[in-house]
């Protein structure tokens, strides 16, 4: 079994050439499924993205109530742009809170669809980085077929960075960032798709109805008329992305 949280589709399509390498299948955590009873030496995969060096808030709740049964073979798969940060050490100390032990981390590197920051505007560029992306996939299919084990993502920081990363995050988490412009169609794409249900349609625009969210952009990045804005930063030049899941 292979469960993934995805924003913009990276880890949507790592997980499913992991499942069918494996012929098995991915399913997303939003499914809200937390218990698992699996066969007998049956491996169990995490795919998350990094969200400011560390676990996603979705992925780390997620883990905080995971149950496992049975996993012959745990292990987490963390897509990155820049580096997976402390998320291997991250994720194995929640799981052994709840009395499963990740067996290996891996890390692929993907677009960084954190556009405020990074330019995907360039298609070449964006073509480029996922070729990177399926061939390291390829080679964490080998892994886990040897079943290999260790934190073996590249260029990991220390898990202290994390006293420093999360209030960052928390910070920019706060939905004061993000607007709407009058591009705005009114369409509730942002709104059905949000993972933390933040936005609410009111007289036809997004409103951010809770303090915080996720930060995954995945409103900004599949609005039709590209009319979430997001600021400070350089989403609106940066462009927007979704995984073409080749």
């Amino acid at each position: 079994m292979i469960v993934y949280f995805s924003a913009t589709g990276n880890c949507r399509h790592t997980a499913k050439r992991i499942a069918a390498a494996l012929s098995d299948r991915a399913v997303s955590i939003e499914e809200g499924r937390y218990e698992f009873e699996l066969a007998d030496g049956e491996v169990f995969g995490i795919v998350t993205p990094v969200y400011w060096w560390q676990l996603p808030i979705i992925t780390r709740e997620y883990l905080e109530k995971l149950t496992l049964k049975n996993a012959g073979y745990t292990f987490l798969v963390v897509t990155y742009g820049t580096t997976p940060g402390c998320c291997g050490e991250d994720a194995g100390r929640i799981l052994e809170k709840r009395g499963i032990t990740l067996d290996a981390a891996f890390s692929v590197r993907s677009p960084d669809s954190f556009t405020p920051i990074f330019d995907l505007s360039d298609p070449k560029k964006v073509e480029g980085e996922l070729m990177i992306s399926d061939a390291q996939t390829d080679g964490v299919i080998m892994s886990v077929r040897e079943r290999v084990s260790g934190n073996r993502t590249h260029f990991r920081t220390p898990y202290a960075v994390r006293k420093v990363m999360d209030p960052l995050y928390n910070f920019i988490r706060t939905t004061d960032h993000f607007g709407v412009s009058e591009n705005c169609i009114g369409c509730g794409i942002c709104a059905k798709n949000c993972p933390t249900k933040a936005i609410t349609m009111s007289q036809g625009r997004p409103v951010w109805t809770k303090t915080k969210c996720a930060i995954c952009l995945r409103c900004l990045h599949n609005c039709p008329k590209f009319a979430i804005t997001f600021k400070p930063g350089f989403a609106k030049t940066h462009g927007q992305y979704t995984n073409p899941d080749r």
